[in-house]
């Protein structure tokens, strides 16, 4: 009788069934393994928003895709190291989000409403250093515009510059 020495199978080594992996490979193909993004507190007009912060080119390119729904007071600011013209698009993004494009002053340049599922790219109408994306007619309902300074995102960006999140 010969001894079989080769290493257990998968499953059997970890405890995982088949049917666990494919539910686990599932799982992570829809976006379910979201890695947690820090989020900060935003003052915009007289409303706090929970934002998550996007400032890694991984977490900008995935932005706010797959995800179903997004509280009322929450959203997505993204931070660019340098100014420069940037653009937005919905690929994979199920729900409907205006963005506002944000210079370096913390000044609204322009505000788009952006489509779901959409490959149309809305560009800032100028340098941007920061985009504030919500649900789509949030800024509206809040009287916040084009021209608008985001005071409070000041002190967010130099929270984040000393490491405080």
């Amino acid at each position: 009788m010969t001894e079989d020495r080769r290493k257990p199978a998968l499953s059997t080594r970890y405890g995982w069934t088949p049917v666990g992996v494919a539910i686990l490979l599932l799982w992570l193909t829809v976006g379910g393994a979201r890695a947690e993004l820090p989020t900060q507190e935003l003052r915009v007009a007289d409303q706090t928003l929970t934002v998550e912060i996007a400032a890694t080119p991984q977490a900008m390119a995935r932005g706010l895709m797959h995800r179903e729904h997004m509280p009322e007071a929450h959203g997505m600011l993204f931070i660019w190291p340098g100014d420069q013209v940037v653009a937005m698009w919905m690929k994979n993004t199920l729900i409907p989000l205006s963005v506002a494009f944000i210079d370096r002053d913390f000044r609204i340049l322009n505000i788009a409403d952006m489509e779901p599922r959409s490959l149309r790219t809305h560009p800032s109408q100028g340098p941007a250093r920061y985009a504030l994306e919500v649900n789509q007619g949030w800024f509206d309902r809040h009287g916040v515009e084009a021209d608008t300074r985001i005071d409070d995102l000041e002190r967010l960006v130099t929270d984040l510059a000393g490491g405080r999140h």
